[in-house]
């Protein structure tokens, strides 16, 4: 009998994960693209929620890290938006430039992928995903602040996965998509505006790994953004283009 309930149980959560969201109409698209836009252009909301982008930011780095050998420290997040990942691993060479590298397109990668998984209809298994890596995500934070930012985006994804009907999972999946495409653009905008200080921002430590001047490292960081907001906001726009026409 027990068995036969943990089956059911994870049947319950297969079911959900594999399910095929009907696509929305392409006016629900548009109007969650000026939601999210307007969010990352006004200042005052911009920077409450931009720690939504510095999260994505620092699993960039992380992920990077742990993949190219190097040993994971932990994770700070801080109430100035700010953060750091520390990873333990030879101070220079091709690893460490990856790690450094992946911080600034990280938020527009995952917007990127998580577009692409709305694309074909699978906005819950998008958001279980996020679910996912959030909780993996606690396990290495090391201040209380960002134990706190996590588990406040966690808990807002997972109530919208588990109690939200199709709806109200594709109004939060497209508005979480479209945030991390245009935050990871404006985050690099607002890195070229202070890169000429020598902050010691991702920049200013490729240029010192690198020889290559910080400004050219955020033209890199620009294109890389540029090109996940096109490409992802093709493939979402494109959602919901044969409802239309249907």
């Amino acid at each position: 009998m027990q068995l036969s309930r943990v089956s059911d149980a994870v049947s319950s959560v297969t079911d959900r994960l594999t399910t095929i969201s009907p696509q929305p109409p392409v006016w629900v698209v548009v109007v969650t693209a000026v939601v999210a836009a307007a969010v990352v252009i006004y200042r005052p909301v911009w920077r409450v929620l931009r720690t939504c982008v510095t999260i994505a930011h620092e699993i960039g780095h992380a992920v990077v890290a742990i993949c190219t050998g190097r040993t994971l420290s932990g994770i700070r997040l801080h109430s100035d938006t700010s953060g750091v990942t520390v990873s333990r691993g030879k101070p220079r060479g091709f690893g460490m430039v990856l790690t450094t590298l992946a911080g600034y397109p990280a938020p527009s990668a995952v917007g990127l992928g998580f577009a692409l998984l709305l694309g074909t209809g699978r906005q819950t298994l998008m958001l279980w995903i996020l679910i996912a890596a959030l909780v993996v995500l606690i396990l290495v934070i090391r201040n209380m602040f960002g134990f706190l930012a996590v588990v406040c985006a966690g808990g807002a994804a997972f109530a919208v996965s588990w109690y939200g009907d199709a709806v109200w999972q594709g109004v939060f999946g497209y508005v979480v998509t479209w945030f991390l495409l245009f935050g990871g653009l404006r985050a690099v905008i607002e890195l070229w505006r202070v890169s000429v200080r020598g902050d010691g921002s991702d920049a200013d430590q490729l240029a010192w790994l690198t020889r290559i001047p910080a400004r050219v490292w955020v033209l890199v960081f620009g294109l890389l953004t540029v090109a996940a907001l096109v490409i992802g906001g093709s493939q979402l726009l494109g959602v919901g283009a044969g409802d239309l026409h249907g």
